[in-house]
């Protein structure tokens, strides 16, 4: 495939026709059909399906069009900033944490950023896989938050900020609530209900967040919305396991209850990550209010949560 079929899959997907995808991309109609049949020739399977008057993309044309959009969208970001680096206005700050779904802690970090350096853009970054470290290593962003290890860690400067807890997820009825903690054995049979990224059947795929040894039942994932996943376990769909700073606060509004894993609680530890080296002054500036608002205090061994301010949705 070129550029050219990665425009014309998104011009009709958008458009819901040749003729309009034709008149977007400045080409004649006719030209545009017989780049699709030879596209789909080539692919050996039609991609759209007319409904009507459209053209709506089947299954084939889905996927797809899900790789088109990845590949157009940072072809535009590297146009957007090659043309900053020509008119030397290449001064901004690319951030992504992982597996994070809502940010309300990062408001007072960009507030107080930008008070120190008001001509600074900071984007906040999405990263194929949910993978910061390779980002970071190929230029593709500057400061991420990291908890999940790496083969690469090693090759990136790492400030530990905090530890956070891994809990079970359950109705307030639930037979677990109450109890003091859970072990491998009653994961047992039970249906999960997960993050989309513990679909077993993805490569890499991750290790599910319960004990080791652990045998459990059905097996739900859902897209990374944290409200979704809760939703599902208040409607006794299945339990799931998410950090203590992420679940507390849903505990009275849905009816939860929180139980430790393991006599030992399951914990794991978030890093600031950003490349090895001296770093430009302004994403000096930005590690420093990211460090100082979600840094735990010397000795401390959970995060620093006093309030709503710092729930993100991470995943275990």
């Amino acid at each position: 495939m070129d550029l050219r079929d990665l425009e014309l899959l998104d011009a009709t997907a958008e458009a819901g026709s040749l003729t309009a995808a034709a008149e977007r991309l400045y080409v004649s109609q006719p030209a545009l059909s017989q780049r699709l049949t030879r596209l789909e020739a080539r692919l050996g399977m039609p991609l759209f399906d007319r409904e009507g008057r459209r053209l709506v993309p089947n299954a084939a044309g889905r996927r797809m069009l899900v790789a088109a959009r990845h590949v157009l969208t940072e072809l535009e970001s590297a146009t957007r900033d090659l043309r900053e680096l020509r008119e030397g206005r290449y001064r901004r700050v690319r951030f992504a944490a992982q597996c994070s779904t809502t940010f309300p802690w990062l408001p007072p970090v960009l507030r107080a950023f930008r008070e120190r350096e008001p001509g600074i853009d900071v984007r906040i970054e999405t990263v194929a896989d949910d993978a910061p470290v390779p980002a970071l290593l190929a230029d593709l962003i500057d400061v991420a938050l990291v908890t999940q290890p790496d083969v690469q860690m090693d090759r990136v400067s790492l400030t530990r900020l905090f530890d956070d807890e891994m809990v079970a997820v359950v109705p307030a009825r639930h037979a677990w609530a109450g109890r003091k903690h859970l072990t491998a054995r009653d994961f047992d049979g039970v249906d999960l209900v997960l993050y989309d990224f513990y679909d077993q059947k993805r490569i890499p795929s991750l290790p599910l967040p319960i004990p080791a040894g652990s045998r459990p039942g059905r097996i739900t994932t859902m897209p990374v919305v944290t409200d979704l996943v809760v939703e599902m376990v208040a409607g006794g769909q299945g339990v799931t396991v998410l950090p203590n700073w992420v679940a507390a606060p849903y505990v009275a509004s849905h009816g939860l209850a929180l139980v430790q894993i393991g006599a030992k609680p399951l914990t794991r530890t978030w890093f600031c990550a950003t490349r090895t080296g001296e770093l430009p002054a302004h994403l000096e500036v930005f590690v420093e209010e990211l460090v100082g608002r979600l840094e735990a205090p010397r000795g401390a061994h959970t995060a620093r949560v006093p309030d709503r301010e710092q729930e993100a949705a991470c995943r275990g």
